[in-house]
């Protein structure tokens, strides 16, 4: 079985963080979201994995896996060259897929489970496709699947008005080669794009089976701010286990899960956790609260910060209270004393500010 992730696409709901990077580098716990997804499909025994990539972000998604260098697989990249669909993705990674079954995993969605029992299942029923659902409380904003008793999928539909089930489809899909007999056959969506849900439902409409799992635990789509903050809190608040190797004065004061580099230093502070700080960081007169992701290199002098993620090489100095916040690369925040009292940004496109 080989392991098909898209990783393309431009990241508009998280702009302007993805202004300068792709979406699926944004770090949740200080680990690229997709490398929590490559994690997943080779703990399945997967070794042989496409990345869907585009033009735009593709370099600089193989050289973070490529120089990671975490993973005992053979990672293939396919550009695909203009963003028409999950489909079209799928037929752009023909040629690497060939006649092998696969899963196919969205590059920025986060699970608490493996996908072991997943794959195994597929192994032993050999339908010709199956895909993973969860619950969820609004249904109209989701692909929606009704299924039957035995768990075989009778119907999809995209975004119900009306919907028949609260089952949505969640990113991640096993295939059998039959899938490409099915996109063949559909047509762009109103979008433009060639979608899955068309594609599978062809395979319904052909009786061939369809059948699915549904997951209880949870399921994170980072693709906005509060998603990814929430994501942040969930991986911080399940998986985060205590490191403390950096150094910190008998002043400062470490409470709760915190990892602390060799190389960080924490002077006159309070860390709450649960706490991930990067390498290189330093933190001084200052107090990091719960849910908090500090990205390497990062500064944070004479301020107070909770629930946020800051990327590396941030500066965070003088600010009384900075919260459910998010940080891109050498951002700085600070505060700048003068009599006028003048607020003064360089603020870039799609970004909010708010006091």
């Amino acid at each position: 079985m080989k392991a098909l992730i898209l990783a393309g696409g431009s990241g508009t709901r998280l702009r302007p963080i993805t202004y300068t990077g792709a979406k699926q580098l944004v770090p949740v716990a200080n680990k690229p979201i997709l490398f929590y997804v490559i994690d997943n499909i080779v703990s399945a025994g997967i070794k042989d994995i496409g990345i869907i990539i585009s033009p735009e972000t593709g370099q600089e998604i193989q050289k973070a896996v490529d120089e990671a260098q975490l993973w005992d697989a053979k990672m293939t990249y396919i550009t695909q060259e203009k963003p028409l669909g999950l489909a079209h993705a799928v037929l752009t990674a023909q040629p690497f897929l060939a006649e092998s079954p696969f899963v196919m995993y969205l590059g920025d969605n986060l699970i608490g489970i493996d996908i072991n029992s997943f794959v195994h299942s597929f192994q032993v029923n050999t339908p010709e496709a199956q895909i993973l659902l969860k619950e969820v409380e609004n249904p109209s904003s989701f692909g929606i699947a009704t299924v039957d008793e035995q768990g075989r999928v009778i119907r999809l539909v995209e975004k119900p008005k009306i919907p028949e089930s609260n089952l949505a489809l969640i990113g991640i899909y096993i295939f059998s080669p039959k899938i490409f007999d099915a996109i063949h056959e559909i047509k762009p969506s109103w979008r433009g794009e060639l979608e899955i849900t068309d594609a599978i439902q062809k395979l319904i409409d052909w009786n061939a089976t369809v059948y699915s799992s549904i997951i209880q635990e949870w399921w994170l789509d980072t693709g906005k701010k509060d998603d990814l903050l929430n994501a942040n809190r969930i991986v911080l608040d399940e998986l985060l286990k205590t490191d403390i190797r950096g150094s910190y004065c008998e002043e400062s004061k470490i409470t709760g899960r915190v990892v602390l580099p060799e190389d960080s230093e924490v002077i006159n502070s309070y860390i709450r956790g649960p706490v991930i700080l990067g390498h290189g960081v330093r933190i001084e007169d200052s107090f990091v609260g719960p849910f908090s992701s500090i990205g390497n290199k990062t500064r944070i002098i004479g301020s107070s910060v909770e629930h946020v993620v800051l990327l590396e090489n941030c500066q965070v100095n003088g600010i009384s209270r900075l919260e459910d916040s998010i940080m891109g690369r050498n951002a700085i925040v600070r505060k700048i004393n003068n009599i006028r009292r003048a607020v003064s940004l360089i603020v870039s496109d799609d970004s909010i500010v708010e006091f």
